[in-house]
């Protein structure tokens, strides 16, 4: 294991003989991967993804999201070797029909065998999406194999056992091919938990020093920069606010000096942060071309943002102020081409069912059918630097175009509480 103070290669026997040290600088090492169960990792890996999630140290990110980051690494980790599958399979079965007297039956339930762990692990909530759909391309591999293998026996005339060969490989193609397609809308777990990782974060910073980029939890007392804009905000002018639906995305966008950059003021939908919530609102309310972003997960609670912007008094209920919906959509969830971490929970399942006909009726039938089925998306599964360009993107294009002729808008709701969404993220 190389040393991240000093970049020293350390084996198991210098990093033994020195009680886990560095055998140079003595460093300690925090991680020792032959002696961890379930995860085996090197502290030159959680430097690194301390490193890639905060753009070499240049962005505050929130544990939730660090808690995303680090579990797609890790299951990345484990990756399935496609190529060294099929070589497996092919020796096997040589081996097989070259020393079995009798290969037939062996090879049927071998091949069975393989169609079982290929589909176990195309489906897994727990496997990335990179390696379910490598094991999905093996099912479509090993069905042809199989197929052909069926053919080649009905060609010989062996009808009945190879008929057999001929079913089960071209249910393995099928099923693969039914794999690929549902992809994205397999829901997915954790491989750890947040307290897993807050307790290798705890065993980092009492060796290496604190996480600097690591945001604390929003309601704690935070370093003025950290939390809110300039206190004399008062001074400036905005003529757009982002509106988050959790305190702890408002956090990382003002902690990242979102607002500076974009002249824009962010609050959260529960009123984070408190200190000048007050005084924020009564600055944007004096501005008739304020334009609102609406920022929020996809989930029942999510989608419903935007229209309690345009409802609830104590926001917009002025229907001259523009409110765009830039937040995730089950629409572009099942329209998206990246790997989503797609979660699945039956409060949420009992949530969407519970919406108000307003908002269901702008949803499709598969929209709402994906949605009843408890799916959700959440915000913090982005990195701070793709929901930063996400926002940029979404302000630049409603200053280019008019929001009712720009075709990357779509006006939703009624005449008394319309506003707009986007058809795309990220």
């Amino acid at each position: 294991m190389k040393c991240i103070r000093c970049g020293t290669e350390n084996n198991l026997k210098e990093r033994t003989a020195n009680s886990g040290r560095c055998s140079k600088c003595n460093h300690a090492f925090v991680f020792e991967p032959t002696s961890m169960k379930d995860f085996k990792f090197t502290d030159p890996f959680f430097a690194k993804a301390i490193a890639d999630i905060s753009v070499n140290n240049t962005l505050f990110f929130t544990p939730k999201q660090f808690l995303y980051f680090l579990d797609k690494r890790l299951k990345n980790k484990a990756v399935f070797g496609l190529g060294g599958f099929l070589v497996s399979y092919v020796f096997v079965s040589l081996w097989i029909t070259t020393f079995l007297p009798v290969f037939l039956p062996v090879l049927i339930v071998f091949n069975i065998w393989c169609f079982y762990y290929l589909f176990n692990l195309s489906n897994s909530s727990k496997s990335s999406p990179k390696n379910r759909r490598s094991s999905a391309t093996g099912l479509q591999l090993l069905g042809l194999f199989i197929t052909f293998a069926g053919v080649y026996g009905i060609i010989n005339h062996s009808l009945i056992i190879y008929g057999i060969f001929a079913l089960v490989g071209l249910s393995a193609f099928s099923t693969g091919f039914l794999q690929k397609e549902r992809l994205e809308k397999v829901s997915q777990f954790f491989s750890i938990n947040a307290n897993q990782m807050l307790g290798w974060l705890d065993s980092w910073t009492r060796i290496n020093g604190s996480v600097s980029q690591l945001l604390p939890s929003p309601f704690k007392t935070l370093p003025a920069q950290n939390i809110a804009p300039d206190p004399n905000v008062t001074n400036y002018s905005f003529d757009r606010l982002v509106v988050c639906q959790t305190d702890e995305i408002a956090q990382m966008l003002i902690a990242n000096n979102f607002h500076f950059e974009n002249n824009c003021a962010i609050l959260s939908i529960s009123g984070y942060p408190q200190r000048i919530f007050d005084t924020t609102m009564q600055m944007l309310r004096r501005n008739p071309e304020l334009r609102v972003f609406a920022f929020h997960d996809c989930s029942p609670e999510g989608i419903t943002l935007a229209s309690e912007l345009r409802t609830n008094l104590r926001w917009f209920p002025d229907e001259t102020i523009v409110i765009v919906d830039v937040g995730l959509s089950p629409r572009q969830i099942l329209a998206a081409k990246k790997d989503m971490f797609i979660q699945s929970s039956k409060n949420s399942a009992q949530a969407s069912q519970l919406l108000a006909d307003s908002i269901r009726k702008n949803l499709s039938k598969v929209e709402l059918e994906w949605l009843d089925r408890g799916n959700c998306v959440e915000l913090e599964s982005f990195t701070p630097q793709q929901l930063i360009h996400v926002l940029n993107r979404s302000i630049a294009n409603s200053q280019q175009a008019e929001l009712a002729e720009d075709s990357a808008f779509i006006l939703v709701g009624g005449s008394d509480s319309s506003f707009y969404t986007t058809e795309s993220f990220g």
